[in-house]
């Protein structure tokens, strides 16, 4: 019932001894801070109904540009909640 092809002993022995690669990456508490102020930041731009939040999603080409100027505007406000 199996339909899978057998694999020949020398392409076993290959694939049992490669060592396993995992995806993890190390990411310090700065970053995750950083990272979350910044996404804090924007999430409560978006709440209030902010209008740099709206230039921010209307002129996609000044997108980065906006959003720099919410995290600065807002970083102080969520810094206490993104280090939790």
């Amino acid at each position: 019932m199996d339909n899978k092809p057998e694999l020949d002993v020398l392409t076993q022995q290959i694939l049992d001894e490669a060592p396993k690669r995992t995806t993890r990456h190390t990411v310090s508490r700065q970053t995750k801070i950083k990272r979350a102020t910044g996404q804090l930041g924007t999430a409560m731009a978006r709440k209030k109904n902010d209008p740099l939040y709206k230039r921010m999603i209307y002129f996609r080409d000044q997108y980065y540009k906006y959003r720099e100027m919410i995290r600065k505007k807002y970083s102080p406000r969520v810094r206490s909640k993104a280090r939790r």
